[in-house]
């Protein structure tokens, strides 16, 4: 073995080893995406974007920030439920995806 192949094998390696972690996404999360999508597309819910300029503002009045990166769509329920946290605290509004009006609470 040379010295060439020596170095770059393992960094070939190692490269490949973490590709799969980086790419690869839940089935579960790439359902709950596509459902979103496809309700959204056929006019059946509002946007993501449309619910939160509704709901974020309110709740981050009351001195709440917005997690954003954890939005869930529930189909069967046509619901987004957005997660906020309060001080140490963490809890979720559930809000109708079709008319942006908050249907829950949870995790207070």
């Amino acid at each position: 073995m040379n010295v060439m192949t020596r170095l770059i094998l393992p960094l070939a390696v190692a490269l490949s080893a973490g590709v799969p972690a980086i790419a690869a996404q839940p089935a579960d999360q790439r359902d709950e995406q596509r459902q979103a999508y496809d309700a959204r597309k056929n006019g059946q819910v509002m946007s993501l974007h449309k619910i939160e300029s509704i709901v974020v503002p309110r709740v981050e009045a009351t001195g709440a920030t917005y997690l954003r990166a954890s939005p869930e769509f529930d189909e069967e329920r046509v619901v987004y439920r957005l997660k906020f946290q309060r001080e140490y605290r963490v809890f979720w509004i559930d809000v109708d995806a079709r008319n942006g009006r908050e249907v829950g609470r949870s995790g207070r």
